[in-house]
């Protein structure tokens, strides 16, 4: 069986010739030491280098372009993935002005502006200063709902839509499985317009929430069916909202909002041939019977193990679950030699035992991993898969 065989035969719940390779996410500096070269991949490292590009004018952000298009499918072939990750993270946001080779300002600097700054030790690309903004109204905030509602009824998305996804196709078609995205639901509460004020609204105004909610549902059904016509199968969803402890809203509004909104998804992606998988950290228990139990949801990842998201637990539970990932990107990163093989050979033989099931690291590999553990973890990937 080639990967594209495999993982097909994996979603099924049909038997494969051996256990398929998944790899969540991995920083710039394992992937350039895995290609020989600076590889633009990765999250907070994407992120800056867009900025850096785009300060530097359209040739040179036309060449990033092409090297991250590049690079996401060189890494994928160097590891022999079955599973092929076609982009990484990006921000086409133009700064506005460079403070100094990790710093950048964006907006007006008069009025609305924010300044972002890299780290080169962990990739981390975080917000450092804002202008002072005042507190969203009620009246700010249904204007914001009305703005998203625009925005999806307006979107016509297309196959050059998404990322490198052609290109992927091209390569890897034949032989690999690839998977597409922008099918997230979520309720909003970072990265976004209002911020954890939206944790409030679940409560206050869970009408305003489920209008956001319903706007998203309307763009991935979109999404849905461009990238089921390019023959794509796997489509990526989800959105972090849990820690350790749980969800960072209660169970009764998952159920009330999120639950009949990814229902939708789900019943889209039947009516296209398409899996629908679903994303986030953390301990994902409390909701685990309308999460994957009723959503319609096939398929896991992001798996977080730390937090008590185990891979056999999940498969005898929801037997019609695919999950993708099992070994801890702590473990791999802290972990000695002994670790990283108890780890691998731990998944691996649950996948074995229980099916349905593609190993690799949950989440992104980061920066400070050892290069040896994360050479060490493939290694035995290939030799006892």
């Amino acid at each position: 069986m080639n990967g594209k065989e495999r993982i097909a035969a994996i979603f099924a719940h049909q038997p494969t010739d051996r256990v398929p390779i998944y790899m969540g996410s991995m920083s710039s500096r394992i992937a350039s030491k895995v290609l020989g070269r600076t590889a633009y991949v990765g999250g907070g490292f994407m992120k800056w280098r867009e900025a850096v590009a785009l300060w530097d004018g359209e040739a040179a952000h036309r060449e990033f372009l092409e090297q991250a298009k590049q690079d996401a499918l060189d890494l994928a072939a160097a590891l022999d993935l079955d599973y092929v990750r076609p982009a990484y993270w990006r921000d086409s946001t133009k700064p506005t002005r460079k403070i100094d080779d990790y710093t950048f300002l964006f907006g007006d600097p008069e009025k609305k502006w924010y300044v972002m700054r890299f780290d080169p030790r962990t990739e981390l690309y975080n917000e450092i200063d804002r202008s002072v903004d005042p507190e969203p109204t009620e009246a700010d905030l249904e204007r914001y709902v009305a703005y998203v509602e625009r925005s999806a009824a307006l979107a016509h998305p297309t196959p050059a839509s998404f990322f490198n996804l052609e290109n992927a196709i091209a390569v890897f078609g034949e032989t690999k499985a690839i998977h597409g995205g922008g099918i997230g639901i979520s309720i909003p509460w970072y990265q976004t317009y209002g911020g954890q004020i939206w944790l409030e609204m679940a409560i206050l105004r869970p009408d305003l929430v489920g209008r956001i909610l319903d706007a998203k549902v309307k763009t991935a059904v979109k999404n849905i069916k461009v990238q089921a016509q390019m023959g794509i199968r796997y489509l990526h969803g989800g959105g972090d909202f849990a820690g350790k402890h749980g969800p960072m809203y209660s169970p009764q509004v998952f159920h009330d909002l999120m639950l009949p909104r990814l229902q939708q998804v789900s019943a889209a992606c039947k009516e296209h041939g398409c899996y629908h998988l679903f994303a986030s950290d953390g301990n994902l228990w409390p909701v685990a019977d309308d999460l994957f139990g009723k959503s319609g949801v096939e398929g896991f990842y992001e798996i977080d193990k730390d937090c008590g998201m185990d891979l056999r637990r999940l498969r005898q539970r929801f037997s019609h679950l695919t999950l993708l990932g099992g070994i801890s990107s702590a473990r791999l990163h802290r972990g000695t030699r002994q670790d990283v093989e108890d780890e691998v050979m731990s998944a691996l033989t649950v996948a074995k035992e229980e099916g349905s099931i593609l190993v690799g690291c949950s989440n992104m590999v980061v920066p400070e991993t050892p290069y040896e553990n994360f050479m060490y973890m493939m290694e035995l990937l290939h030799k006892h898969c």
